[in-house]
Parts: structure tokens; C-alpha cells; sequence
């Protein structure tokens, strides 16, 4: 084990607070309430450029001559340590260059444009924009500012460390700091572990962008193969020798976490903040959560870095789909129920007071109903609970909610056509949003037609939407329209998408009689 005390002067000289803001540690109490602990967010998403790396990056670039600021400089980024260069650049007059994945989110993109930083998009990962920033260094002579490999950038970030600290002298049991080349763990965790060897000081990466974890099991930087672009922040394929050191000796442990418990911590931020941590930011509190869980932690306090805030928007629609079930928010259920009228109502009464956040079948078999379903839960315990209830009524359920076939793909395909299903009426049916909503329809949804397709999902918008199918033979067409007016009267609007092109294509049982 090295000596990294020399760091402490390092940090404390460190002249971030030219560019660079104080941020606080704020408590959020909701979830402190959710997890038994006493839970504060190091809120770095306030920074100008809505990251941490600001810090380092202006630290090693206000050590530069005037003469070496003025053949400019390089940086390869991810995005953030990028928008970190280029208004340090700004600030200091200096020319920019920023070498960038081409698997870079937009938002990160033309915020280094706007700060006066030239971009140049190369590769999928760090490492191949890195080499190629290497070849352009060689080509024009400039200065290169490393992301996480040099002293003053890990002194840069240091001052993070720093802050938590002055900011909470009292018993602090751990910090969660995230892991992409791992310039702010050895920083954070240089000052803190000098200072208060006490604190624990836990490294958090995704599965599948583990390279500090690996390294420090191997006992050397290993590079991997392949990265997880999703929290493309910390998507970094081989740690810094100095970083890898320093993390090696004083991290206590490393969290990895998958992609539904990053977006789950995404949601926590946001209600806790108001704020959309980008994946790399969320990563530190998603550890912490699993952290905590694993270990049955309670009544402690525990600090996580929330790193950045830069979402790219096209995103958000996954981590909103992935984050309740993540969180240990929402279940998914695949329940088998008996294929006769009555059988869907009865489901949603066992079913209960619980919100229901997705509700699809499909007609397929005489004898029996596969349904979806999407219940909202306060944890675990609350699946196996709905689970005794379902199988006390005789009926055949499987938790799908580690199910990455399911959640990725068979969620969005529950339908497909009903060979024997020869008279079917496509109605989609709209109603006020509200508690209990869903329930009421059904109630309302009481005929004596074979319901042969449900599909809801709860959008959070004003409104329910529910496409359903109904087998209604000749013979009762009149009654059919009878039920309708009824429904209509009730306050259940409704369109009939029978005729929908949509519908026949890939719905519509082809050989049915016209």
C-alpha cells in the first residue's frame, strides 16, 4: 500500500473555486424515510456545467504556462469532463479541442459547442476517442487534459471530498462515489480516508462497465472488451495507473448495479430534487440502495455524489419505463385465469386497491386467459404477498420482474391475431385518471361479450386508455350497441378502430369472414 497523504495539500491547494461552485449536501428526507437511514445527496448536478468535472479539469488547466495554453488544448470525454475543458478554456482564453464518442448524448454535444469547444466525434467508448485524441496531439502539438489520469484532475475532484466533510463533521458512516476511470473516487477517497479513516468510502459501477472492480480483483488495470453504453459517463474500458492505486488502497468495497436500478435512482433524484440526474450521475445512489439492502443497514448516514445532470431526452422514456421496477416500485405478473366472462373483473378485485400500471391480454386458448400485469409496490415483500393472495384463488401466477425478456421486448407485444376469434369489435375507451379508475371501468366493462384483447398502460397523463377486444356474433350486434350507449352514457368515450388498417394488419385475424 502507497502513501497518498501527499494529496491532502494537493486538494486543499487546489484553485476550483475560480470556475467552480461549493455545493450542498442536502438530505433527502423521503428516501431517508424509504431506506431506515439518514440518506444526503452531494449535489454536483448544481454545478455551471451540471457536472462535477469542472473541478479537475480547470485545476490542471490553470497550472498551464501562457505558452502552453497557448498551443490550446485536448481533451476525450464522455461529455461532461468535455464541457468541463471547454469553459475552462473559455475562462482562460485558450483554444479547445474535444475528441467524443460518436455514442455521445446530443445534450453533450452542443453544450460544448455553445461554451466555444470544437468537438470531434470518434469511436464508441473513451478509449477509442482518447487514441484518436493521442494522434491529434501528435498532429498539432497541443496540451492534453486527461479525464482522470493526472494528479491535479484527482486533486480536482478531491475538493468534492473536501466539501462533505466541512459540510457534515458529524458520524458519517459511508460516501458512494461513482466509477468511470476513476478520478473522483481516488480524490474523494485521498482526503476523506487521511482525514477520517472511519468513513467508509464505496466505489459504485454498472455490471457492465466494471473495469475498476475487475483491476483491483486482478491486481493490475485490466481493460475490457466491451462497455454498457447507458450510463455513458462513467463507460470507460481500462482505469488510470494512478487511479487504479489509489482506489486499490483506500476503497472499502465496490457496488456494481444493473440499468433498472440505476433508473430507479434516477426517479428517487428527481422527487427528492426536482432534478433528472443523467445514468452516470444516478450510479452512486443506486449503489446505496443496493448497498444498504444487501447489508440490512439501518439508522445511519450515508453520502452520495450525484455527479451530473446531463440527460440526453430521448432517454427519458426508458429510465420512466425501467425505474419503478428498478426502484422495487412496480411488479410484472404473468397470471393465468379461466377464459370465460366474469374472469378479468374478478382478477382486478383480488387484485384490489393496489395501482395497477399495466393490464394486457390476448384471446388464444378456450380453456384459459394469459395476462400481463404491471402493480405498483412498496418492495418485495409486497410481491409475495400478491402472489399468496392470487394463488389462494386457484390461480397460476409467475413474477416476470427479473425478467429481461419481458420488460424489454414481450411487454410491448402482448396481442398479435386470434385465428379463432371469427367476429371480433376493436374498441378504445378513455376515462378520467384516477385511483381506482381502472376498477371502476371494469365494473362498468360488465356485458355478456367475450373480452378477446385488454391492453392499459398508466402513462401518467390526464386520461386512461384502453384498447379492448369483444367477440360479438351477428346475432348480437344490436345488443353490442346497445351496451356501447350505455358505456357512453357512463362517461366512457370510445372510438371503434374495427375498420383501422392498423388493426386488420397486425391484429386482425386475416381469414375472417368480412
Amino acid at each position: 500500500m502507497h502513501d497518498h497523504s501527499h494529496y491532502l495539500q494537493r486538494i486543499l491547494l487546489s484553485r476550483v473555486y475560480d470556475v467552480a461552485v461549493e455545493t450542498p449536501l442536502e438530505e433527502a428526507t423521503t428516501l431517508s424515510r424509504l431506506l431506515g437511514n439518514r440518506v444526503y445527496l452531494k449535489r454536483e448536478d448544481l454545478q455551471p456545467v451540471f457536472s462535477f468535472k469542472l473541478r479537475g479539469a480547470y485545476n490542471k488547466m490553470a497550472r498551464l504556462g501562457r505558452d502552453e495554453l497557448a498551443r490550446g488544448v485536448i481533451a476525450a470525454s464522455a461529455g461532461n469532463h468535455a464541457q468541463g475543458v471547454a469553459l475552462s478554456a473559455k475562462k482562460l482564453g485558450c483554444e479547445a479541442t474535444i475528441v467524443m464518442p460518436v455514442t455521445t448524448p446530443a445534450i453533450k454535444i452542443g453544450a460544448v459547442r455553445r461554451l466555444g469547444g470544437q468537438v470531434v466525434l470518434f469511436g464508441e467508448s473513451f478509449t477509442d476517442s482518447f487514441e484518436h485524441a493521442l494522434d491529434l496531439i501528435r498532429q498539432t502539438g497541443a496540451i492534453f487534459i486527461p479525464p482522470f489520469e493526472d494528479p491535479d484532475v484527482i486533486a480536482g475532484q478531491g475538493t468534492i471530498g473536501m466539501e462533505i466533510l466541512r459540510q457534515h463533521p458529524g458520524p458519517l458512516e459511508a460516501v458512494f462515489v461513482p466509477i468511470g476511470g476513476g478520478g473522483l473516487a481516488a480524490g474523494v477517497a485521498a482526503y476523506i480516508k487521511n482525514l477520517r479513516p472511519e468513513i467508509r468510502v464505496i466505489g459504485v459501477e454498472p455490471v457492465d462497465s466494471d473495469a475498476m472492480r475487475r483491476s483491483i480483483a486482478a491486481g493490475y488495470p485490466v481493460a475490457l472488451d466491451e462497455v454498457g453504453l447507458f450510463a455513458d459517463g462513467v463507460a470507460v474500458k481500462q482505469v488510470g495507473e494512478e487511479t487504479f492505486a489509489i482506489c486499490r488502497d483506500l476503497l472499502d468495497e465496490i457496488v456494481t448495479v444493473d440499468t433498472d436500478a440505476i433508473c430507479g435512482a434516477v426517479k428517487d433524484i428527481f422527487e427528492a430534487t426536482r432534478v433528472v440526474a443523467e445514468p452516470a450521475g444516478a450510479l452512486s445512489l443506486a449503489g446505496l440502495r443496493a448497498w444498504v439492502g444487501r447489508n440490512q443497514i439501518r439508522d445511519k448516514s450515508l453520502a452520495a455524489i450525484i455527479s451530473g445532470a446531463n440527460m440526453n431526452f430521448d432517454r427519458l422514456a426508458h429510465v420512466v419505463d425501467r425505474s419503478e421496477i428498478g426502484a422495487e416500485r412496480e411488479a410484472l405478473l404473468a397470471i393465468t385465469i379461466p377464459e370465460k366472462v366474469g374472469s378479468f373483473r374478478k382478477l382486478c378485485a383480488i387484485i384490489g386497491n393496489r395501482n395497477i400500471t399495466e393490464l394486457c391480454t390476448r384471446f388464444s386458448d378456450p380453456e384459459k386467459a394469459r395476462v400481463l400485469a404491471g402493480i405498483k409496490i412498496s418492495g418485495r415483500q409486497d410481491v409475495a404477498e400478491l402472489l399468496a393472495e392470487l394463488r389462494d384463488q386457484g390461480l397460476d401466477v409467475i413474477d416476470l420482474s427479473d425478467n429481461e425478456l419481458a420488460k424489454l421486448h414481450l411487454r410491448h407485444l402482448v396481442g398479435g391475431n386470434s385465428p379463432t376469434v371469427a367476429n371480433e369489435r376493436l374498441l378504445r375507451f378513455h376515462f378520467p385518471e384516477r385511483p381506482g379508475a381502472l376498477l371502476n371501468f371494469m365494473d362498468a366493462m360488465r356485458v355478456e361479450f367475450s373480452i378477446t384483447l385488454f391492453q392499459y398502460r398508466y402513462h401518467g397523463a390526464d386520461y386512461g386508455r384502453v384498447l379492448m377486444g369483444f367477440d360479438v356474433p351477428e346475432t348480437k350486434r344490436n345488443d353490442f350497441e346497445d351496451f356501447l350507449r350505455r358505456v357512453e352514457a357512463m362517461g366512457y368515450a370510445h372510438a371503434d378502430e374495427t375498420g383501422n388498417p392498423a388493426y386488420n394488419l397486425f391484429l386482425g385475424w386475416h381469414g375472417k369472414q368480412s
